[in-house]
């Protein structure tokens, strides 16, 4: 569907939407599915530090196994297998030859080396793009949030230096002014924003009393503050934005987009009802668009933004939250 095209990052897409990095988007049968379905570009599972770092630590024993040789061993060689993070990267190559739909790295690392190290062998398979996973859980007292923040964009800053390959940021909502990170992260050149991440929590059995992890799908509307978000930085920075979380169906594609957003991603939605899901929410965004007699994505992207509302509009400040309040009986339907 040719009028379904959009750009992002400055890369082409038959359409806006994106396969988000999850475990789905590391099977390349899946890959080939999502693509069948007309899925507009896949970003690859992420590549995590800690799982590179445990891999040497792993390592390192293997090399250590035979220090304390004796006349008696069978044999002196250590049993190494092949690397994790070699498999990933010859996994994404594999990939990348694979596909005709563009496709993106994805990367979550913690130290300012490993950032700059991984980044550039992501980069070395032929991907696309490269999408930077920024987050860090505040562990630290002592450890103010604009020094978190101005190592995050002097990282992201030195990896648009060293890269030539397109490059976006994922973030989460947690920032104590989202809009002047993102404004400072886009002078340094990102090319996209994607809002926003959603993170495993910690939970707790309080039968056995642990600790337990559970795979949390994003629920229907999770989508909100991204819209907030994407409607005042629309016309403001130079970047991409691309909603995130809690997008299921064609109605939520085209709120995002009509917020601001050039494409959106999905992992939830397809766990949920299947790859299928793709074809299906194209089918609905093609069938508005005719509804509508909007020819192009970008006859209506942002349409709805701070930007082209009129100057009195308080939908985005913190008046449309007071007269929510004031008007509290609509919720009860009165």
């Amino acid at each position: 569907m040719k009028k379904l095209k959009t750009t992002y990052m400055g890369i082409e897409l038959d359409n806006p939407i994106i396969l988000g990095a999850c475990s789905m988007s590391n099977d390349t049968d899946n890959l080939l599915k999502a693509e069948d379905n007309g899925i507009g570009a896949i970003v690859f599972k992420s590549l995590f530090e800690e799982q590179v770092q445990l891999e040497r630590l792993q390592l390192e024993e293997r090399l250590t196994e035979y220090d304390n040789v004796h006349a008696e061993m069978i044999t002196t060689h250590p049993n190494i297998e092949f690397s994790d993070t070699e498999k990933h990267l010859v996994h994404l190559r594999k990939a990348k030859e694979r596909l005709s739909v563009p496709l993106i790295a994805s990367l979550n690392a913690v130290n300012q080396n490993s950032w700059l190290e991984y980044a550039k062998e992501l980069a070395q398979t032929g991907v696309d793009g490269l999408e930077l996973n920024l987050y860090q859980t505040p562990t630290d007292f002592d450890k103010e949030s604009k020094e978190i923040e101005d190592y995050q964009i002097n990282i992201v800053k030195k990896i648009k230096e060293t890269l030539s390959l397109p490059v976006s940021v994922k973030l989460s909502s947690e920032y104590t002014n989202a809009l002047s990170l993102i404004k400072k992260m886009d002078a340094v050149g990102v090319d996209g924003f994607v809002l926003f991440n959603a993170f495993f929590q910690p939970d707790i059995n309080i039968n056995s009393l642990k600790h337990k992890r559970n795979f949390n799908l994003s629920k229907k509307g999770e989508y909100r503050k991204t819209l907030r978000y994407t409607g005042m930085l629309y016309g403001a920075i130079e970047a991409d934005v691309c909603g995130s979380r809690g997008i299921f169906d064609g109605d939520d594609i085209i709120k995002n987009i009509l917020s601001g957003s050039a494409c959106v991603q999905m992992v939830s939605s397809l766990y949920k009802n299947g790859l299928e899901q793709i074809g299906v929410v194209k089918k609905q965004l093609s069938e508005w668009m005719e509804k509508k007699e909007f020819s192009s994505i970008e006859e209506f992207r942002g349409k709805m933004a701070q930007k082209n509302l009129a100057p009195e509009s308080m939908v985005y400040k913190r008046t449309q939250y007071i007269d929510l309040l004031m008007r509290s009986d609509n919720i009860f339907g009165k």
